[in-house]
C-alpha cells in the first residue's frame, strides 16, 4: 500500500477540491501519512493567483526532494493548470495534472504503466491532450504532464469524514466573469453548479454525521445555478438547504457584491440558522480603478449593499478583499479607498497587493506601481482595520455569542468559532470539537475573545 501526503494551498474551493482528492486516493487503496518525509507520494493540490503563491509551490517541491529524495511529487490545481512544463522541470515532480483532470488523480496513480493512457484517454475524451513527458537536465526521468482543457462539468466528491469541524461544501465551480487582474477564468474554466439534488444529500450527510456548520463555497459562489435547468439563483439554494434538511448553521463563503440582494440580506437577518457573516470582496475603494478592473459595481452600490446589511443584521462580521498597487493607481486613488473602507463597517479585511499573472488585462497595463509603494499603502490600510477590529472585538464583551467549537486548542483552552466570525478561547480544552452552544463573552486579549459556556444544543 502506498502513501500519500497532501498539502493544499489557497481558497475554500481549492481545499474541498483537496479533500476530494484525498477521498479519491483512500478509496483507491493508498494510505495517508502526516510526515512528507516518509511519504512516497506528496500531492500539491495549488493556488496561482498571484506570483507570491506560485514561489511559495515552488520552494515546497525543493524542500520536499531534500527531505525525501525518493518521494514523487504529484503536482495538481490552479497553477498546474496554467503553467504545466514550468513545474515539470523541477527535480522531483514526477506528475503535473491540471484542474482539467483533477479528478482521476485516484485512477492514475493507481494505473501508473500500461494502463495510464488509458485511463487518461477515459476521463475526458476530445478534450484531452495526450500525456506528454517533459525532460529536464537535472533530473534522469521526466515528469508525466496530463492538462486539458476544462470540461464543463461538475466533479463532485463528497467530504472526508475528518475534513474539519466545519466542512466546506463546494456547489459551484469556475468564474465567467472577466476581472483584468484575475487569472481564475483561465484555469478554472467557466461557471458550473453542483445540482440542487446533490447539495442537499451531502448536507443532510454532514449533518448527520454530526458538523453542526457547514461552509458553502464556490468560486463565483453567486452565480450559482445560472447554468442549470431549470435555472436557479443561489437565494433559491439557500431557501432549500434551510427549508429541506435539519443543518444547524450553514455559512456563506465569498459572495460577490452584486449578489447581495434584499432577499438575501432580509433572508440571513431572519434566520438564525445561517452565520451572521458576510464576506464581499472589493478589491478598490476607488471608482476610477474598479473601472480599469473591470468590476462590475460602483463604490456607492457597494456601500449601499453594506450598510443595508449592518443595519438588517447588527453585530455582523463584514469581511472584504482588498488590492493595492494595481496598475496606474495613484495616490489621490489610494487615499479614496482609504477613506471609503474606513467609513464602512468592516470587521476585517484580506489586504493583498496587485500580482502580475501573464495572460490578463491587466498584464499589458502601463503605470506599474513600485514594491515599496504598494508596501506602504498595504500597511496604511492594515493599520487603519486594525482600529476599526479593536472597536468591534471590545463591542463583544457581555454579550452571547453562538459558536461553534473546533478541533485545536491553545494552551488548556479549547477554540471556538463565533457565528460572527471571532475565534473565542473557552476555559477548557476538555470541550469537544463540533459542539454548538452559546458563550458569554468576558474579556478579549491578542485579537481572540474569552469566554463561558451558556447553555448547549
Amino acid at each position: 500500500m502506498e502513501t500519500f501526503h497532501l498539502l493544499n494551498f489557497g481558497c475554500r474551493a481549492s481545499q474541498a477540491d483537496g479533500a476530494g482528492i484525498k477521498a479519491r486516493l483512500i478509496t483507491a487503496g493508498f494510505q495517508e501519512t502526516g510526515r512528507v518525509e516518509e511519504c512516497q507520494i506528496a500531492i500539491l493540490n495549488t493556488c496561482t493567483v498571484t506570483a507570491n503563491s506560485d514561489a511559495e509551490v515552488r520552494q515546497v517541491i525543493r524542500r520536499i526532494h531534500r527531505a525525501n529524495p525518493d518521494c514523487k511529487v504529484l503536482v495538481t490545481g490552479c497553477y498546474a493548470q496554467r503553467a504545466p512544463e514550468e513545474i515539470a522541470r523541477l527535480e522531483g515532480v514526477a506528475w503535473v495534472v491540471g484542474n482539467s483532470h483533477k479528478h482521476t488523480i485516484g485512477e492514475l496513480l493507481s494505473h501508473v504503466g500500461g494502463a495510464e493512457a488509458e485511463v487518461a484517454s477515459e476521463s475526458q475524451g476530445a478534450a484531452l491532450l495526450e500525456i506528454q513527458k517533459v525532460p529536464s537536465p537535472a533530473k534522469g526521468e521526466a515528469s508525466r504532464v496530463l492538462v486539458g482543457e476544462i470540461a464543463p462539468d461538475f466533479h463532485f466528491v463528497p467530504a472526508s469524514a475528518d475534513d474539519r469541524s466545519r466542512p466546506t461544501l463546494k456547489v459551484q465551480d469556475g468564474c465567467s466573469a472577466q476581472c483584468a487582474f484575475c487569472i481564475i477564468p483561465a484555469v478554472r474554466g467557466a461557471s458550473r453548479s453542483l445540482p440542487p439534488g446533490q447539495v442537499l444529500e451531502e448536507v443532510r450527510r454532514l449533518d448527520e454525521a454530526g458538523y453542526p456548520e457547514v461552509v458553502l463555497s464556490g468560486i463565483n459562489l453567486g452565480r450559482y445555478g445560472h447554468d442549470l435547468t431549470p435555472r436557479l439563483t443561489f437565494l433559491n439554494l439557500i431557501e432549500r438547504i434551510l427549508g429541506e434538511t435539519s443543518l444547524r448553521r450553514l455559512r456563506i463563503s465569498s459572495i460577490e457584491p452584486m449578489d447581495v440582494g434584499a432577499a438575501l440580506i432580509r433572508l440571513a437577518a431572519g434566520e438564525p440558522r445561517i452565520a451572521r457573516h458576510f464576506h464581499i470582496p472589493l478589491q478598490s475603494g476607488s471608482d476610477r480603478i474598479l473601472r480599469q478592473m473591470n468590476r462590475r459595481y460602483w463604490t456607492r452600490q457597494y456601500a449601499e449593499r453594506v450598510l443595508e446589511i449592518q443595519e438588517w443584521i447588527p453585530n455582523i462580521a463584514l469581511g472584504a478583499d482588498v488590492m493595492v498597487g494595481f496598475p496606474g493607481e495613484t495616490e489621490s486613488d489610494h487615499a479614496e479607498s482609504l477613506r471609503f473602507i474606513e467609513s464602512l463597517p468592516f470587521t476585517y479585511l484580506h489586504i493583498f497587493p496587485f500580482s502580475n499573472r501573464p495572460g490578463t488585462r491587466a498584464a499589458a497595463m502601463d503605470g506599474e506601481v513600485p514594491k515599496s509603494v504598494a508596501q506602504r499603502r498595504s500597511r496604511e490600510l492594515r493599520e487603519t482595520m486594525a482600529k476599526k477590529r479593536e472597536v468591534f472585538l471590545a463591542a463583544q464583551i457581555g454579550l452571547s455569542l453562538s459558536v461553534v467549537t473546533l478541533d485545536r486548542c491553545e494552551s488548556d483552552a479549547r477554540l471556538a468559532l463565533s457565528s460572527n466570525y471571532l475565534k473565542v478561547a473557552l476555559p477548557s480544552s476538555h470541550h469537544p470539537p463540533r459542539r454548538l452552544f452559546d458563550v458569554r463573552i468576558a474579556r478579549t486579549f491578542g485579537g481572540i475573545l474569552y469566554g463561558y459556556p451558556q447553555a448547549r444544543s
